[in-house]
């Protein structure tokens, strides 16, 4: 089964406001994810 980019789910960034498309890794933890990089998470404020 081929994945094409277009058809990846998104989601905004809680600390940037932008925009980030799945990741395999986060394959199993999707629903949790909230920032779209380590360097968002560590700013979290």
């Amino acid at each position: 089964m081929v994945i094409k980019k277009a058809h990846l789910p998104e989601k905004i960034c809680s600390r940037c406001q932008r925009p980030f498309s799945w990741r395999k890794k986060w394959q199993k933890n999707w629903l949790e994810v909230k920032y779209c990089s380590k360097r968002c998470a560590g700013q979290r404020n």
